[in-house]
């Protein structure tokens, strides 16, 4: 079977999925499948299919199962959303849409994406003001504690979640053509201090970010990616111990002299001490999903809902949809989310090690760093194993701005993943640059 036609089957397989998990929550809510139903499952898989045709028309050697992972970790939120909130399920399919619009957009245009290096330093500039324009006084807007969305009338959206894609391309970039400096003669010996300069000021950035917003979730995703593809490029164990040193310096800083996330600190440490005021997201959660048993009380019919019509769990469609869904599924549903993260995450590091030159190994690692760390942040999160971060889950979360940016993702992991089977199978590559060739 060819890798397409592997992924169209996957692809069905996913919405199969999708279309029985929706028709329980739809039963359990209103007793009978309507055609408007029917018709929001067919508008999503469309959608999606959509995308596999010209996947297939213009990535044919790409990898089969990202796409349908990410189909089925989508259709899984948006079936979640609208057992919390129909209206913001409506939404969150919008912005899919929207997304895979872009998704489309980028394997076209950009299907030789070695031509981002030639603007990297463009794109670490654009990162960092876009990392900054929540703290913009008259833009920018708090919620829950953390200043991290743009208000602009009609849309408001989180900058750092393109801000995140733009990072792993710059990062990709400058550590390619540095990797050997950075690599040094020794274990011990460290790279001049110029060729430091501009990863100092991404750990800056990282800091102040978490600084200016109260994103405790944003500094911790950004420097992690950062250390993950400094560890990638070189293989030194050095800069891993060296920079948790130097974030758990700029953290404890932070702490001291940062409420909230001095807050956030102590409901981690003992939520008990307050559960019915600063801790209570997090005993609900647990409470949540300890009472999920091994295969929950089913899609539809968990006490997500207080006898006034709201949730139990504040942000329940953004920050704690894993609680949701551990309590209608059981740990057996929320370990089998888990295992569809590992195995995105395998898929994608399959591709950097598949990928035969040093920017797509470095720009799929990262990506795909930036996905696993992402997911973990928050997973992490919700079940008390580290500090509330405040992130999305990664496709699943209610959020325009984070499906739109996972979304570019999966379309640059795709890009990579075409160009590493064509070099490996011996296909011709249809107008790509070769290898080694400068960057245009």
């Amino acid at each position: 079977m060819s890798l397409r036609n592997r992924e169209l089957v996957s692809l069905l397989a996913a919405g199969l999925i999708v279309t029985l998990g929706f028709a329980s929550v739809y039963l359990a809510q209103q007793s009978t499948i309507s055609r408007g139903s029917i018709s929001y499952i067919a508008v999503f898989l469309g959608l999606y299919l959509i995308a596999h045709i010209v996947t297939r028309v213009q990535l044919p050697y790409a990898d089969p199962y990202l796409l349908p992972l990410a189909a089925l970790l989508t259709g899984i939120g948006v079936t979640l959303i609208y057992r919390i909130n129909p209206d913001q399920a409506l939404r969150q399919g919008a912005w899919v849409a929207v997304g895979l619009v872009l998704f489309v957009a980028a394997i076209i245009l950009m299907r030789d994406y070695r031509k981002l290096e030639g603007i990297k330093y463009t794109l670490g500039v654009a990162a960092v003001i876009l990392l900054v324009l929540p703290a913009v006084p008259g833009i920018g807007r708090t919620i829950n504690g953390a200043t991290l969305w743009v208000d602009l009338g009609p849309f408001v959206f989180q900058p750092g979640e393109l801000a995140k894609v733009l990072i792993v391309v710059f990062l990709a970039s400058y550590l390619r053509d540095r990797r050997d400096v950075l690599k040094g003669a020794h274990w011990y010996s460290l790279p001049p201090i110029r060729h430091l300069g501009p990863l100092i000021v991404v750990w800056g950035a990282a800091i102040v970010v978490l600084i200016l917003t109260n994103d405790l979730g944003g500094g911790l995703l950004y420097f992690s990616v950062f250390v993950a593809m400094l560890y990638i490029a070189t293989g030194r164990l050095l800069y891993v111990v060296g920079g948790l040193a130097l974030f758990a310096a700029g953290a404890l800083a932070v702490y001291r002299v940062t409420p909230h996330v001095a807050d956030r600190v102590a409901i981690w440490l003992d939520p008990w001490s307050d559960p019915n005021g600063a801790g209570y997201q997090l005993v609900q959660s647990i409470y949540a999903i300890s009472s999920g048993g091994l295969f929950g009380s089913g899609l539809g019919r968990g006490a997500l809902f207080t006898p006034d019509g709201s949730t139990y769990i504040p942000f329940l469609e953004t920050d704690f949809i894993y609680s949701a869904l551990v309590q209608e599924l059981g740990l057996a549903g929320g370990a089998a989310l888990v295992l569809l993260y590992v195995l995105f995450v395998y898929r994608g590091f399959r591709v950097a090690m598949l990928a035969q030159d040093g920017f797509s190994k470095l720009l799929i690692g990262g990506l795909t760093s930036t996905f696993a760390i992402q997911a973990f942040l928050i997973l992490g999160g919700v079940t008390g194993l580290i500090p509330l971060t405040g992130i999305t889950l990664p496709f699943v979360s209610y959020g325009g701005s984070s499906v739109v940016a996972n979304l570019l993702i999966l379309g640059l992991a795709l890009s990579v993943s075409d160009r590493a089977n064509r070099r490996m199978l011996g296909a011709p590559d249809r107008g790509l640059a070769p290898l080694g060739a400068p960057a245009r």
